[in-house]
């Protein structure tokens, strides 16, 4: 279906003249002013050579793409945390020679039964005089998700870290670390806690 071409009348080139008046150009690399020549023609039409054309306007192949600033994987951001408990007991930990003295498995739970459960759980752990407890989530499924916000598997893996720094638990948890292979690696979490007072 061909579309019928319609030319502009006296009135609306006045007033796309108005319009153009009004205008403030977009802060940009290239720059194209309005000529006076293109608002007497049709201004679909019109078309000048000394307005740049779209290969012109794309960044040339030797220019690299600008970055994006993604979040770490959580592994790293945690493994990059710095140290706030005895390092002799930190590296006894990290390499999985401290036994866990607790440990709560979260698998199968919704995310509102699995931060119940593990509120109640550091909150005992903690008012029984335990250090380090074992918090395991599961890796989480891969999705695959084409969506345009992308998703990071493992619900619980993603939500415990920062569960664990929210009240009422923030005041309480010294160390959040993924766990050593032999307790789960990065299924789970070794959750170091302070002394109850």
């Amino acid at each position: 279906m061909s579309r019928k071409r319609r030319d502009l009348t006296p009135e609306d080139r006045d007033l796309w003249g108005r319009v153009v008046k009004t205008t403030r150009p977009l802060k940009s690399t290239a720059t194209i002013s309005p000529k006076p020549e293109i608002l007497s023609e049709d201004p679909l039409r019109a078309r000048k050579s000394t307005e740049p054309t779209r290969a012109a306007l794309r960044p040339s192949p030797t220019t690299p793409p600008p970055g994006h600033d993604l979040a770490k994987p959580l592994s790293e951001a945690l493994a990059g945390a710095p140290v706030k408990m005895d390092k002799r007991q930190f590296h006894r930990m990290s390499r999985g020679r401290l036994v866990p003295e607790a440990r709560i498995d979260l698998h199968g739970m919704t995310l509102g039964q699995a931060h119940g459960a593990l509120n109640s759980f550091i909150l005992r752990a903690h008012a029984n005089g335990l250090r380090l407890v074992l918090v395991i989530t599961g890796k989480g499924k891969n999705v695959s998700d084409d969506g345009p916000i992308p998703r990071r598997p493992g619900a619980l893996k993603q939500d415990v870290p920062q569960w664990l720094r929210m009240a009422p638990l923030g005041q309480l948890v010294l160390e959040i670390r993924e766990a050593h292979i032999r307790h789960g690696g990065a299924g789970a979490y070794y959750v170091y806690l302070r002394r109850a007072r």
